[in-house]
């Protein structure tokens, strides 16, 4: 592996460790066990210790209840912390970013052009435009938060390549170290996103499964603050406030059916659990939910097992696919996302990278929407949901956009017979004749 910037030799206080007290939120319990229900003291810890599940945080939603109202929340500040009493940190950070609050676009026209039947309404959540451009600056945001409350000086992560740039501004804004590990042959963009935040960026001859085991043991032996290792139970909660917004701007009401991308599995089931817990607390009607999920053929593990009917989620050792930052071979919460759209009736499909290159295309066409590859996903998986019938005609659809098409732009193209079908010609003289001659009527 090699480093793209020279660690920084100006900060060297000790990380904080899982002794250092902290401050737990009047509307958080704990930690608990996903699998074995065992409770967890509030810490920087992801695994339980009697069964090495995972971990998961657990609110007394009677304070949200009281606290939470719709209007409290209309009268707040935009963005993820208007709904801070199901979100695990214990006050508003006085630094970071402004994450959230994007726009529900309402998309007429491609859900014409993806045969989207008779009173099928179409609402894309456009999560391109947080301030690194994806999703992921809403789960680091939370994450980064509690690395704060709980003491840590360094802020870290594993990527495929969002979380990268997420990372790095977000420790830029809060004032931390920040490291970021990334396969060797991601996306240029991506590295140099990361790197414009000042962020050491470590490029790892690997898969992403490889970096993921490398960055448990630094996490391990340096007690740095990795936002999907040691912090991965509130990192992950930062997705919730994708169905939180929403539920906001459907006029506190859900949708029929969510289409989302996946990856590790965890923003797909978060959002389920966001939408829940609006019931839960009053704010919204339970409903019947379908979850249709999206993953490239190229790495499909989720999806394979949906479609062979089995339980068991094989990894893919070696992805092959354009779709980078959905290249997790062993996906950690691949099997609760496998049981969330069986359950409510939904999907997980395969998509072949032809296909989401011409999703990228028709959203941008259709809508002025440039999302990148996992996007591309996304769209075309709501193409095929509706194939296979879990769409239905009357259905109301939010599908998530969680990445700006700026960071792969080259992915539009794929598999397009020559550049002049990407819009590429080449150059005419500077006059109207060539113009003319060049582009007639």
């Amino acid at each position: 592996m090699t480093l793209e910037t020279p660690i920084r030799s100006d900060d060297v206080t000790a990380s904080a460790l899982t002794s250092t007290p902290t401050q737990t939120p009047s509307h958080v319990r704990g930690l608990r066990c996903r699998a074995c229900g065992r409770p967890e003291d509030l810490g920087p810890s992801f695994v339980c210790v009697a069964c090495f599940g995972p971990l998961e945080v657990v609110y007394d939603h009677d304070v949200a209840r009281e606290r939470l109202t719709r209007e409290a929340i209309a009268a707040r500040p935009v963005g993820i912390w208007r709904y801070l009493e199901l979100l695990p940190v214990a006050a508003v950070p006085e630094r970071g970013l402004a994450v959230g609050s994007t726009a529900l676009v309402r998309a007429d026209r491609l859900a014409r052009d993806l045969g989207l039947g008779t009173g099928t309404m179409l609402h894309l959540k456009d999560d391109t435009r947080n301030p690194t451009l994806s999703f992921k600056d809403r789960v680091v945001a939370v994450a980064t938060a509690r690395a704060v409350e709980f003491g840590f000086d360094t802020l870290a992560c594993a990527s495929t390549g969002n979380l990268a740039g997420a990372t790095a501004a977000a420790a830029a804004a809060a004032g931390l170290r920040a490291f970021v590990f990334v396969p060797a042959d991601l996306e240029p963009a991506k590295v140099e996103h990361a790197l414009s935040y000042g962020a050491t960026v470590v490029r790892v001859d690997g898969t992403y499964d490889d970096i993921n085991r490398l960055s448990l043991e630094i996490a391990d032996e340096e007690g740095w603050a990795f936002v999907n290792v040691n912090l991965r139970p509130f990192y992950a909660e930062g997705s919730k406030t994708i169905a939180f917004e929403i539920a906001e701007q459907l006029g506190w009401r859900l949708p029929d059916v969510l289409v989302g991308p996946i990856a590790s599995g965890s923003m797909f089931t978060k959002i389920a659990k966001g939408f829940d817990e609006l019931a839960k607390i009053g704010l919204v009607e339970r409903k019947d939910v379908r979850f249709v999920g999206g993953q490239p053929a190229g790495c499909a593990p989720v999806a394979t097992a949906f479609a062979e009917g089995v339980d068991e989620i094989r990894p893919v050792r070696s992805p092959d696919t354009i779709v980078r930052s959905l290249a997790i071979g062993s996906p950690a919460d691949g099997g609760y996302a496998l049981e969330l759209a069986r359950r409510t009736g939904g999907s997980i499909e395969s998509i072949p990278d032809t296909a989401t290159a011409t999703a990228i295309r028709r959203t941008a066409t259709s809508e002025g929407i440039f999302v990148e590859t996992a996007g591309g996903v996304t769209v075309s998986a709501v193409e095929a949901a509706r194939e296979r019938g879990v769409i239905r005609d009357g259905d109301e659809v939010v599908a998530i956009l969680s990445g700006n098409g700026v960071k792969t732009p080259d992915a539009r193209r794929f598999g397009l017979v020559d550049s002049t079908d990407g819009g590429f010609a080449d150059p005419i003289a500077a006059t109207y004749t060539a113009f003319s001659s060049r582009y007639p009527g």
